[in-house]
């Protein structure tokens, strides 16, 4: 991204060169010192570099690091930012310590090899002092490396690498414009940005859910998460291996319904994951179209309150900016290779058949069902409640469109779209936007719908 106010590269770089306040150590494993290398290549290098280094053998990084399951990793990122803080505080503290502001700067990244096609990615990180003598904090991203060529992704490596550097000197105030910054002159989809947390004393007021947040509404990545503690997570690291019921939703407000759903699924869902059936991971999907408010806008306090509320429950939160189904089980199935459940209303099956979701594919709906189920997917339909007749709505006898009513039986006895039994036709009394309307309104009835947890916690 750029535009005529953005700095370029080489002046980022020689702004921090130039900078008597800012010392410190870069070590990097794989891609290259393609960071170090551009504060080489500006002036005034000597006011900023103290050391840098590369240990790309595995027996050499292990002897300096530690061993390490997984060499790009969080775990090898942080024995990297441990060792080299370490080395440089004990050996300029006395010297320069009462002026500098110290700081490493760690990669470990997986870069496109010889007849190579898996995936791209790497941990950045960096340790550093707001103020001389002051106590250390971590500032981490993963990226994904998006370009074809190796040499393209080293290039692109740098140029983030100094971008990154220069935000947390100068941009750490704003998480939108640290957010934004971060792909400065990197002109097309060459990267992505999927995790983003703050650590330290000096970060305790920064909420890392909203980093996750901002990464999605800048566009620096389709999809984020955190667990049911609030850890903000790498969702390829968090999913690996394991099978994933995902449920989307506005989650405004969180109800008894959403319990009830999610554990009806799962006793469906069970019999397609056998042994792993215990891991499997109940995933809250929350979409930007779903926290926006008029003129685009989001609320983040709405959004806080939506998280707390699921994370209450024990649930795993996942923000996309995806609306299309197919989308969001594509960014899944980079995470793992285990079924994908996808538990949904008659609302929202009734709406994948409608053509403004899929204008924009060549194959239209067909594609986008062929997208849906290439892999190990079945969507679990939780039953509607028409409230003029009665009726309870079901897989079984829900009408799809007349074009389509061909293919959804076939989706049906195939076992791709089942059912879910309702547990309680009770809660299907009220949808989240009535009961919405009625605590707006005074009316204590919404209480009956909400889990007594939340009740509690809004006291």
């Amino acid at each position: 991204m750029m535009t005529n106010d953005t700095p370029s590269t080489y002046a980022k770089v020689l702004e921090l060169n130039l900078d008597d306040g800012i010392y410190g150590t870069f070590a990097e494993i794989g891609a290259g010192q393609e960071v170090a290398n551009w504060f080489f290549r500006a002036s005034g290098t000597a006011g900023t570099v103290a050391k840098t280094m590369s240990a790309y053998d595995m027996t050499m990084s292990d002897a300096i690091y530690g061993q390490a399951q997984r060499y790009v990793s969080r775990e090898r990122l942080k024995s990297m930012l441990d060792h080299e803080y370490g080395l440089l505080t004990e050996r300029l503290s006395a010297s320069r310590g009462d002026r500098s502001c110290f700081f490493v700067f760690s990669n470990t990244v997986r870069a496109r090899g010889y007849q190579d096609s898996e995936e791209c990615h790497g941990w950045l990180g960096i340790r550093l002092q707001v103020k001389p003598g002051g106590e250390p904090n971590d500032i981490l991203i993963h990226v994904r490396l998006l370009d074809d060529e190796n040499v393209d992704q080293m290039e692109a490596l740098g140029v983030m690498g100094v971008n990154f550097i220069h935000a947390a000197f100068y941009k750490r105030d704003s998480l939108a414009d640290f957010a934004k910054s971060l792909v400065d002159n990197l002109a097309g989809h060459r990267v992505e940005v999927d995790m983003l947390k703050f650590l330290g004393p000096d970060f305790r007021f920064v909420d890392n859910r909203l980093c996750a947040l901002q990464l999605v509404q800048s566009g620096l990545t389709p999809a984020t998460m955190f667990l049911p503690d609030g850890e903000v997570v790498q969702p390829a690291e968090a999913l690996y291996k394991r099978p994933i019921l995902l449920l989307r939703g506005s989650f405004h407000p969180v109800t008894k319904l959403h319990l009830e759903m999610l554990d009806q699924a799962r006793a469906v869902f069970d019999g397609d994951c056998g042994d792993d059936a215990p891991r499997i991971v109940d995933l809250c999907e929350i979409s930007m179209n779903n926290l926006l408010r008029e003129g685009g806008e989001v609320d983040h306090i709405d959004f806080l309150d939506r998280a707390d509320a699921l994370q209450a429950l024990g649930k795993s939160v996942l923000i996309s900016s995806c609306p299309e189904f197919y989308r969001v089980v594509s960014l899944l199935h980079r995470c793992t290779s285990k079924p994908i459940g996808v538990l949904l209303s008659i609302g929202l099956l009734n709406e994948l058949f409608k053509p403004k979701w899929t204008s924009h594919l060549e194959g239209g709906i067909l594609e986008s069902f062929g997208r849906l189920f290439k892999q190990d997917v079945r969507l679990l339909v939780y039953p509607w409640l028409n409230r003029k007749t009665g009726e309870l709505v079901t897989a079984t006898n829900f009408m799809a469109p007349d074009d389509f009513r061909h293919l959804y039986t076939h989706f049906r006895e195939n076992g791709l779209i089942v059912d879910v039994p309702c547990g309680h036709v009770d809660l299907l009394r009220y949808t989240s936007r009535d009961l919405d309307r009625l605590k707006a309104a005074g009316d204590p009835a919404w209480r009956e719908y909400v889990p007594e947890v939340l009740l509690q916690a809004s006291k």
